[in-house]
């Protein structure tokens, strides 16, 4: 099979600066602001861009090295497979978070609810539409018994070793 590249298109800023007590989600991350650097040469590709109040951040977990197809996830002390999980540590280890869109002022671009370590490489950006993005109905798999630690629970260094 065919190796994919990607290079990064911007740098995420945020307030954190280390794995440890970063949320594990946007939806713990209320109120948290950051920005992202956008590459001058990518600046064109963010007309209309401001219209929208909500974008996806697709990302390299760059601190992230190696990965195990089962792991205890944040929230839980089972081994679950990987692929059921957020886990960071990925065979390809891309991020993807939803963020407010604050402003847009040349190239960069002011978030809040930002749940990702400061200096963490852009890959891509692309609106969030609820119609196309949120589907009825959702079943979340062992998460159900865990829905109110999500917006409390914080990093630690698991998934960065």
């Amino acid at each position: 099979m065919k190796t994919i590249n990607f290079k990064p298109i911007g740098i995420i800023h945020s307030p954190f600066k280390k794995p440890e007590d970063m949320p594990i989600q946007p939806a713990a991350a209320d109120g948290v602001y950051g920005s992202v650097e956008l590459l001058p040469e990518y600046i064109e590709g963010l007309q209309d861009v401001n219209g929208f109040s909500h974008i996806y951040l697709i990302y390299h977990f760059h601190l992230s090295h190696d990965y195990n197809l089962k792991v205890i996830p944040f929230l839980d002390n089972t081994h679950r497979g990987l692929f059921s999980t957020r886990a960071p540590r990925r065979p390809n280890p891309i991020g993807l978070s939803i963020v407010k869109l604050v402003k847009i002022k040349e190239n960069i671009i002011e978030i809040e609810n930002v749940d990702i370590i400061d200096g963490t490489p852009l890959i891509d950006i692309k609106p969030y539409v609820p119609e196309m993005d949120a589907p009825e109905n959702c079943k979340i798999g062992w998460l159900t018994n865990h829905r109110s630690e999500i917006k409390k629970l914080k990093s630690d260094k698991r998934f960065t070793k």
